[in-house]
């Protein structure tokens, strides 16, 4: 038998490159806008990511002024603060973030149907 036909297997890991973007100084920290059906038509529209510097109840406080819709801070165990809004914000959001410098068009993932 030649090397050639002895294959050793490997395990495959599909989220290596995920977990390895991860860890390390250069690493992207995106900030997620996702919708979440409730019940009927109704949604709800959460931000996470944002870094910490910045203050999530002013940030809450000008996107319900601005959009007209209610909203709250959670704590979450796993996530950290999550901003909470009510109905399909994602877009609107996205531009209220970029227009207020807090965040960059290339790091805002846009997630939902």
């Amino acid at each position: 038998m030649s090397e050639l036909d002895i294959q050793i297997p490997n395990t495959f890991d599909p989220f290596a490159e995920a977990n390895a973007e991860d860890s390390g100084a250069g690493s992207k920290e995106y900030v997620h806008i996702r919708i979440q059906q409730r019940n009927g038509r109704k949604s709800l529209t959460t931000v996470q990511g944002l870094k910490k510097q910045f203050s999530y109840n002013k940030i809450l406080k000008d996107l319900k002024k601005e959009f007209c819709c209610n909203g709250t801070v959670v704590q979450d165990p796993e996530l950290g603060q999550v901003i909470q809004l009510q109905g399909d914000q994602r877009k609107n959001v996205s531009t209220f973030l970029v227009q207020a410098g807090i965040v960059k068009k290339e790091r805002i993932k846009i997630h939902g149907f």
